[in-house]
């Protein structure tokens, strides 16, 4: 739990926002290889709990901006537990807490001061399953932007967020059919172009196209890469390929023996690096043994 903060009198100066911790080009978190450029997320000493259970232990990472970020590694080692913390999702499952600190643009997302809800609309996410609404396409991508409040052009945001999430030109002519009968991959994109309605800085993607065809895949996978010029893109991915075809930076997380107590494996990160290094030349015994399907 961070502690309270510091009230400020109406006549004191407020500081200004701490500057972008800098992702070094040599090493980074845990002395391990980092990518250039600023950080927009950064985890220090993170642990998170289940109850008693230790699911994440001691994870440190900077996520740099503008960039494609994949989490890999075998079942269980808390990638997806480690994507919902940058967003605070794990606040909605009782038994979870953490402790460690993850900071947003500097700031501690933890603080009394921050909002999830709002938070969550900078940091938004796109599931595993695609999870359309039972509504129209045009409202399943207006949804959002209007509960959120946004007084601009609905119209122009729907087209411009479907036209962003390379749906546009396949549902143009059907925007008041229902989104549930879409094709499967053009639902995953449909759940994308409502994130992006709401206007977010980083987008998390949990295993998106483990239930889509290649063909589906390969659109999603494009978009991705169009889509890293204006946001920070976070995937969680079982698929090594897809994993080395689309992202930048790769963290592959294993599981320790014991380190949880009573014989339970917790999470931890073995290696983060860029990626073209990390499927390459891995440093951490634990990373080429799994990469190379010796273990996972």
């Amino acid at each position: 739990m961070s502690p309270p903060e510091t009230q400020v009198s109406p006549s004191a100066p407020t500081s200004p926002p701490p500057p972008p911790r800098q992702v070094a080009a040599g090493l980074g978190p845990a002395g391990l290889p980092a990518a250039s450029g600023p950080a927009v997320l950064s985890a220090r000493g993170l642990s998170v709990y289940y109850g008693s259970t230790l699911a994440l232990r001691d994870i440190s990472i900077d996520i740099p901006k503008n960039r494609i970020t994949a989490l890999i590694g075998p079942s269980g080692c808390g990638k997806s537990t480690l994507l919902r913390c940058f967003n605070r999702m794990n606040d909605l499952i009782p038994s979870a807490r953490m402790s460690g600190e993850i900071t947003f643009d500097g700031r501690d997302i933890a603080a009394p001061s921050v909002d999830p809800v709002a938070l969550r609309r900078r940091i938004g996410m796109v599931f595993q399953k695609p999870n359309p609404f039972p509504k129209s396409i045009y409202q399943n991508v207006a949804w959002g932007a209007r509960i959120n409040g946004y007084r601009g052009d609905m119209n122009d945001l729907v087209e411009r967020s479907l036209r962003r999430a390379a749906l546009w030109d396949e549902v143009k002519s059907k925007l008041h059919r229902s989104g549930l009968e879409l094709s499967g991959g053009q639902q995953q994109r449909l759940c994308i172009a409502r994130t992006l309605a709401v206007e977010p800085e980083v987008i998390l993607m949990d295993e998106p196209c483990s239930a889509l065809d290649p063909i589906s895949t390969a659109r999603v996978e494009d978009l991705m890469d169009d889509l890293k010029a204006d946001y920070t893109i976070v995937i969680v991915t079982h698929n090594m390929q897809q994993a080395r075809r689309v992202s930048d930076m790769t963290a592959c997380l294993m599981l320790d023996e014991g380190s949880g107590g009573n014989g339970h494996r917790t999470g931890v990160i073995a290696e983060f690096s860029p990626t073209h290094r990390l499927f390459t030349n891995p440093v951490d015994p634990r990373t080429e043994a799994y990469i190379t399907g010796r273990i996972g």
